[in-house]
Parts: C-alpha cells; structure tokens; sequence
C-alpha cells in the first residue's frame, strides 16, 4: 500500500496539472501586468489555502488521536461504555437543528474557538471515572461533533468567496483535507500508541489537549465570517430567523435536500463500515491471526490515494463525460457505484457456506476500496455542498443534515448486534447504492444555487 502511494503521488504530481495552472501558463504571451496578477492571485490562494489546512490537520490528528483510544480508556475504567457512545449520539441529534443556526448567526470564527475549548474540556473529563463526568462529556461531545463538521467548513467556503478565489478552487481545498485526513489518522496511531505506552491510557488524550490549544491559538488569526448575504445582516436578524430560513431552504429547495439525503446515506453507511471491519477480519481467523494496527494504517493509506486522485478523476470525467459544471454530480455518483460495488464483496464472501482461502483477501481488497472511495467522496462531497448550499445557511443546513446522518448510524450500529454479518454489507452496499442513484438525478439538474 505504501508503494501504491507512492506511485499515486507521483503520478498526480508529474501527469497531472490543474486547469487554472494551465490557465496560468498559457498566459506567458499575454499582458505582464494580467499574468501578475494571476500570479497574486494564485499566491493568495495558496497562502489562505495553508492557513485553513494548518488548523485542519491539527484538530483531525487531535479528533483521531482521541477516537483510536477512547473505547480502551473506558474499558479500563469499567464504565457502561455502550451508555457513553450512545450519550454521545443522542446529543448530537438533539443539538444539530439548532446550533448550525447558532454558528451562523453569532460567527464561524467564534465557534471554532467554541469547538477547541469544548474539546480541551472533555479531554480534561476524560481523566476522571466518575460516569456522570463521563456522560457530561460525552453531551459535550455531542455538542463539539457538529461543530468540527460545520463552522471549519463554513468558515473557509465563505472566506474563500469573500477574498474573490473563483469556486473552482474550493476542490483544491476539499482534496487537500482529505490527504492531509489520512495522512494524520496513520500519525495519530504512532503518536498516541507512544503516549499511551509513557502515559497510560489518558496519554493521547494529554496529547489531544495540547494539539487542541494550538489549534486554538491559529484559528484567532482567523478573520470572522457570518452567515449573511450582506455585511452587516448578522446584527440585524435574530437566531429564530436563521433557524427558521436554513431548515425552509432545506425543505423547499430539491437540491439541497437530496445532497443532504445523498452525504447522509452514504456517511452512515461509512460510519457502519467502520463498526464492522475489525470484526470481520477477526471472525475469519486467518494463519498468522488479523494484524490490526497494520491494516488500519493500509486503509488510512487508501484514503489518502483517493484524495490525490481526486481532482485528476474529476478532470477526467468533465473531459470525456459531461460538462465541468455536471462533473461534479457524475463523479460523485461513480464513487459512490464503486463504493456499493465494494460492500457486496464482503456480503457476498460471508453468505457463501465456505468464507475462508481466497476470501480474506478478496475482503480486505474491498475494504481498501471502499476507504479509498471515502478520500475520493470527501473532497467531493464539500465541493456539492459549496456548490448548492448558501453561504448565509451554510452552518444551519450542515448540521440539519447530520439529522437523517445520526440517523442511519443508529440503525447500522443496531443492525451490526441484531442480524449477521453479511445482512449488515448487503445493507451498506445498498446505501451506497441509493446514494449513487439520488446523485445521478442531481447530474443534469439546474443551475447550484447562488451563495
């Protein structure tokens, strides 16, 4: 896998360029003083680009660091850990409708300094084993999760347009997070298995909260946004109004809510994924046993080659397919065919009456896909949401979509206790399916909505 990186990367960096880089280069025989200020323009980009990315990585490696290690701090504290999950996504259900309303109407600058003292505070939580302490952090987390996943977002999609970046851009951006997202999961296995091994079981957590002040630190050289069409609308309306605006756009408009539906079918069924795929291997029993840690860093690999194929892959398809302003859609909706393709290996595998010889392999190769279609939807997914959502609901909408999201993690958690193994895939599989069927019908739609 790591070799495959390797040849991804350097095959994207030496064969493929960006259209606005060509754009840029063509311009040689052109106006001095147009091609310099392409060249500014480009620098300024890049140099926002940076700036958004820095904060990026380090609250991801924090989130991940926090994530690959919470069930065993619970475990060795002897708490009802299934209680504490479930706290947690019950307060994210219940916060979601409200508090992107609440990130637009009071900044998304703001609330992502919210977002990294509400972490270092349940990370300080997480060094007691009183359970009601616990259970407070995790509706903190609740609280925190729809945040990570709506004011950074929103923040840099309307910075991007106020500092005059063409939209085109923004996948750049999307692409970036995406590499750098698995790249951190694969550090944060090495960084917290090193605190944990000098620290105990609240190493990493020590070492999330530390990562977490830093974040804190760069996002307050930040400038402020809102959710607003005109400077100054934030002051004037009240938080019933965005409330009440961001849940009728979602309910009128159809684009927005079939890619609401679309990222919600397909984030569930990734989420369900992740329940099952240490198990899975585990119940093959394969010689030589399952090596965990090794796989996860493959799989985080995997997400990380989808993000750099990205953007060549979207390139591809608006060259030979469909116009740049559908390609979008289209790619979005081969992934996610892919990713439905991939699920029905592993359910197909354990309903056969024999699931072992070849079939571990052909499992994990599916499950490198699938995480390689997760790098590849990433990036997509917020180049949909950028194109159709407005910029004014932006927070609002984002969290109204973790409603139906919350929703189908609950049934897929659910189903991995109450049916077998290869019902759960069929179910992914079909998820990811629906998904790429309500994405096809946004393909040749109307024009994305102004933001």
């Amino acid at each position: 896998m790591g070799a495959a990186l390797a040849v991804v990367l350097i095959g994207t960096n030496v064969l493929y360029t960006p259209e606005d880089e060509k754009d840029l280069q063509v311009t040689e025989g052109r106006a001095t003083r147009t091609k310099a200020a392409t060249k500014k323009l480009h620098a300024e980009f890049d140099s926002f680009r940076r700036q958004y990315i820095a904060v990026y990585l380090v609250i991801m490696l924090a989130d991940w660091m926090q994530g690959t290690h919470m069930y065993t701090l619970y475990l060795s504290y002897g708490v009802n850990i299934s209680a504490l999950f479930l706290t947690g996504f019950l307060s994210g259900a219940i916060f979601a409708p409200f508090l992107g309303s609440a990130v637009d109407k009071f900044g998304r600058k703001k609330s992502c300094i919210v977002y990294c003292i509400l972490e270092i505070i349940i990370n300080f939580l997480e060094h007691y084993t009183n359970f009601q302490l616990l259970l407070l952090g995790r509706v903190l987390g609740g609280i925190s999760t729809n945040l990570l996943f709506s004011a950074f977002e929103s923040w840099m999609t309307t910075e991007h347009r106020h500092r005059g970046f063409p939209d085109a851009w923004l996948a750049r951006t999307y692409s970036a997070a995406s590499i750098g997202n698995g790249t951190m999961a694969i550090l944060a296995g090495v960084i917290a298995q090193v605190l944990e091994d000098k620290l105990g079981h609240i190493g990493p957590f020590q070492g999330a909260i530390a990562l977490t002040v830093l974040a804190l630190v760069l996002v307050t050289r930040w400038e402020e946004n809102y959710g607003e069409e005109h400077a100054g609308d934030h002051s004037k309306s009240s938080l019933y109004h965005q409330f009440t605006e961001g849940w009728r756009a979602t309910l009128t408009n159809s684009h927005i809510w079939r890619i609401g539906m679309t990222q919600s079918l397909s984030e569930g069924a990734m989420y369900t994924f992740v329940f099952m795929w240490v198990p899975t291997l585990l119940s093959m029993e394969p010689e030589g046993g399952v090596p965990t840690g090794t796989i996860f860093s493959g799989l985080m690999m995997a997400v990380t080659i989808g993000g750099l194929l990205f953007q060549p892959f979207e390139s591809f398809v608006s060259k030979y397919f469909v116009s740049e302003a559908n390609a979008s859609e289209l790619s979005a909706s081969l992934i996610y065919a892919l990713a439905a393709a991939s699920m029905a290996v592993p359910a197909y595998c354990l309903s056969t009456a024999s699931s072992t010889g070849h079939c571990f392999e052909n499992i994990l190769a599916s499950f490198m896909v699938i995480e390689m279609c997760v790098g590849l939807f990433m990036p997509v997914a917020g180049t949909l949401r950028s194109k159709y959502v407005p910029d004014a609901l932006q927070g609002g909408i984002l969290n109204i979509f973790r409603l139906p999201l919350n929703a189908v993690v609950v049934a897929g958690t659910h189903a991995t206790d109450v049916l077998e193994p290869a019902q759960v895939f069929v179910g992914v599989s079909a998820c990811f399916l629906a998904a790429a069927l309500l994405q096809a019908t946004l393909i040749s739609g109307t024009a994305a909505i102004d933001a």
